[in-house]
């Protein structure tokens, strides 16, 4: 199967094994189980929330305060406890990017 891509199957992306959000390259419903690749993994997750098309969606649990990582990067941080499979955005993480007073730490 060497060359062969699975991404055309699948309904997320994501970039960076650390990242704990995938991003929808499709509209996703609320309740379908969706496949994403992390790597050479293909993973399921049953969501929680429907996703719009090019929105973040959580692939693992996420507590409170947590900095979240998209393509690898810090892209803010959880002002709930996130459940996997719930809709990632303003109204769950704050953005500290650009902020002085929420420099991140190496």
């Amino acid at each position: 199967m060497a060359g062969h891509h699975i991404e055309a199957g699948a309904d997320a992306l994501v970039m960076d094994a650390r990242d704990h959000v995938a991003t929808a390259i499709k509209d996703l419903q609320q309740g379908h189980k969706i496949t994403y690749r992390v790597q050479d993994q293909v993973r399921e997750l049953t969501l929680i929330d429907s996703i719009p098309f090019g929105h973040k969606f959580a692939i693992e649990d996420v507590t409170d305060g947590i900095d979240i990582r998209k393509y690898g990067e810090v892209i803010g941080r959880t002002t709930v406890n996130i459940q996997a499979g719930q809709h990632v955005h303003v109204h769950n993480v704050e953005g500290i990017r650009g902020r002085g007073d929420q420099a991140v730490k190496a």
